[in-house]
């Protein structure tokens, strides 16, 4: 099975980037049909637009309400035939309702090793609690923050002098790994 991908961006888009080199061979078991960015101003769009991807900008600050938003995003979405929202640095929390639309089909990265370090400033805890690894995490959204069915995940370890952006630098390369392997396996999990 091929799944359709809307990838959803707030900022450059390095993991979509990711995800768009591993849909370009032809055994990988999706294919990128659409961006979505909240941030008129992501820098991620150009790389979209640039590679022949479709680009939806719905700009959140325009919308009175979270759900007036999601609405929007619903109609968008509904001009493409989506199989999965994945969400790559996407930094906005959709609503239950939201979540509930799609279950099982919209997946998030997660700079820490869930269940710990849930929500923000994940190295800094981790370092200041003094662990021996950080991660990332790909996990399925669900109404509870950080808290779906887990998917896949890569270690890092913590090393003497790391601060939150060392430890950072190092788990965004071990994301840009893991978004397309867990891709791949949510796909052979709807084969």
């Amino acid at each position: 099975m091929s799944l359709n991908l809307a990838v959803f961006i707030s900022g450059r888009g390095s993991n979509m980037l990711s995800i768009l080199k591993a849909c370009e061979d032809p055994d990988f078991p999706a294919r990128m049909s659409l961006v979505v960015s909240n941030r008129p101003d992501a820098a991620g769009l150009n790389t979209a637009q640039s590679n022949g991807i479709s680009t939806e900008t719905i700009d959140h600050k325009a919308y009175d309400t979270r759900e007036a938003f999601e609405e929007e995003i619903s109609a968008r979405l509904k001009n493409y035939d989506i199989d999965l929202i994945v969400l790559a640095g996407f930094m906005r929390i959709f609503t239950d309702s939201f979540v509930e639309k799609w279950p099982r089909r919209i997946i998030n990265i997660h700079p820490s090793l869930l269940p710990d370090y849930k929500g923000t400033h994940t190295h800094k805890r981790a370092i200041e609690d003094g662990k021996s690894e950080g991660g990332c995490t790909v996990h399925y959204v669900i109404p509870e923050l950080d808290s779906g069915p887990i998917i896949a995940q890569k270690r890092v370890p913590i090393l003497p002098g790391d601060t939150p952006d060392t430890l950072a630098d190092r788990v965004l390369v071990q994301e840009h790994i893991l978004y397309p392997e867990a891709i791949r396996l949510v796909a052979e999990s709807l084969a």
